[in-house]
């Protein structure tokens, strides 16, 4: 795996990147003030997430419950209040190269990946939730960009599918997740068995409180690390909480650097399951094959009939394609999720 100017290799210090995310809460300057801070935190990259609320959250959209808990009481509005636009995000990139970071951003929606891919982003990532996104992961790798897959509430069977879609493209890694906000159980048995199971680069997405696991992480196998920086914990919002102030980044960075020396030492049998703590995050977070429009008995679907978002309660969006040109069987209304039994000749599987 190569970033920029950077081998992503055992024989390099561990990536680090600072996962700025939505923590900017909506406000552009915030966001360069954070670019700073990963820099004097020693961060090699910041990264972002570019999404529009209306193609994401679809009328079914709902809260995890660690977002509850950060007192959210809107999935929609609370997104709404955290979008940058493009506009927005470009100086971000320039001020991540100007202090020699590399940005990465996460893209939410197939239909944004060609505008975002007109900044000079070093990296794509997909969230865990679109693992099984075949869509969405196709149209980032297909930029020519390196693309970074995160893992959190899947199935090793599920990550295989992914590695699978992706075995065409050299400039793929994977990251273990636990997708818990903050998460009880880093689950370092994931690390060995994400990397056995795709044969790629593999990290790990920390979300502990812990500024240790970084080190614990590159002891089973990580060559990459992605954190949540923010500006203060206690702020409102729904990952701040998950998230390390500066001075604590600044720590992280520093052990996981270190623990490189004792690579392998610590032994973790390989394990990629779906934690209990996961199964809200999985549920609410994936997208699945929603009505772009009001659908009738007996018509016939077109691609201009389908998109996804979230919550995942429907056909998986890699299921997309084997939907065209089958008849409705039953009305759907739009921006609702579609069921396998509202189309002839689907199955559930």
């Amino acid at each position: 795996m190569r970033i920029g100017e950077r081998d992503i290799t055992p024989d390099e210090p561990v990536y680090v990147i600072a996962e700025i995310g939505v923590n900017h809460d909506g406000d552009a300057e915030r966001a360069l003030q954070l670019v700073r801070a990963a820099a004097e935190a020693g961060a090699d990259a910041v990264k972002f997430q570019y999404f529009e609320t209306d193609r994401l959250m679809s009328r079914s959209a709902k809260l995890a419950a660690y977002q509850q808990s950060a007192g959210e009481t809107d999935p929609i509005a609370m997104l709404r209040r955290l979008e940058l636009s493009l506009d927005e995000l470009a100086p971000t990139v320039d001020r991540a190269h100007e202090l020699g970071l590399h940005a990465i951003l996460t893209v939410f929606s197939t239909e944004l990946v060609g505008p975002a891919s007109e900044l000079a982003w070093d990296a794509f990532k997909s969230a865990s939730p679109d693992m099984i996104h075949r869509p969405l992961l196709e149209a980032m790798v297909g930029t020519g960009r390196p693309l970074i897959v995160s893992t959190g509430a899947s199935t090793g069977p599920e990550v295989n599918d992914a590695a699978d879609w992706l075995r065409a493209y050299p400039e793929v890694a994977f990251l273990h997740c636990v997708s818990s906000y903050p998460a009880p159980d880093p689950a370092m048995g994931g690390i060995p068995a994400v990397a056995k199971i795709t044969g790629r680069a593999t990290g790990y997405s920390d979300h502990t409180e812990s500024v240790q696991t970084g080190a614990l992480a590159v002891s089973a196998g990580a060559l990459m690390l992605e954190r949540h920086l923010t500006y203060d914990r206690t702020a409102r919002g729904p990952d701040h909480a998950a998230s390390l102030e500066p001075a604590d980044f600044a720590r992280y960075a520093h052990l996981a650097r270190q623990g490189r020396a004792g690579l392998n030492e610590t032994r973790f049998r390989p394990d990629k399951r779906v934690l209990a703590c996961e199964r809200d995050v999985r549920a609410v977070s994936r997208q699945s094959v929603v009505a772009t429009r009001d659908l009738e008995p007996g018509e016939v679907l077109g691609a201009a009939d389908l998109t996804c978002k979230r919550p995942g309660e429907g056909i998986a969006p890699h299921r997309l394609p084997e939907l065209l040109g089958r008849m409705v069987r039953k009305a759907i209304e739009a921006d609702a999720p579609i069921a396998p039994g509202d189309l002839e000749g689907v199955g559930s599987g």
